[in-house]
């Protein structure tokens, strides 16, 4: 009888915690608000929220930012839940869009498993045993939302 290989570095992603988006940024530290605050419009930030390495904070701040495994990457997250080159951040103006690179356990926004998808502060995403928060200048996206509701 062949012997059956298993792969023992998967996660499972079951969705049965929901993800509020408000309630995240809520228990963000006054520290990481203060970080926040001083971020420009075209730059954001992903903090650990659960999981290993809790509270580590990446700049994004380049037109593309490479998250992964492998120590090259701008983003480093070292487990074996994670592939080497497993997601990519794009920056495009003041809005950021997520793309897996076919990584084997996938990649989630707000529980859900996604193949690309344009990123809003407050989404929780997660690269294998990580969950993340990214979060954008919160200020500047109050300034912007109150100047596009006088223009109506």
């Amino acid at each position: 009888m062949p012997e059956i290989e298993y792969e023992v570095t998967s996660t499972i992603n079951l969705g049965l915690r929901s993800v509020d988006s408000e309630d995240a940024l809520e228990q963000l530290t006054s520290e990481e608000r203060n970080v926040i605050s001083q971020l420009n419009p075209e730059s954001a930030m992903l903090i650990i929220h659960r999981g290993p390495n809790r509270g580590e904070r990446f700049l994004l701040d380049s037109p593309e930012s490479s998250i992964g495994r492998s120590g090259d990457n701008e983003v480093v997250l070292d487990d074996v839940t994670v592939s080497r080159k497993h997601a990519n951040i794009r920056r495009a103006g003041e809005r950021f869009e997520l793309i897996d690179l076919g990584s084997l356990n996938g990649t989630y926004v707000n529980n859900n498993s996604i193949a690309r998808a344009t990123l809003t502060s407050g989404d929780e995403i997660q690269f294998g045993k990580f969950h993340m928060l990214f979060v954008q200048n919160l200020n500047n996206q109050n300034n912007s939302n109150n100047s596009n509701s006088s223009k109506k």
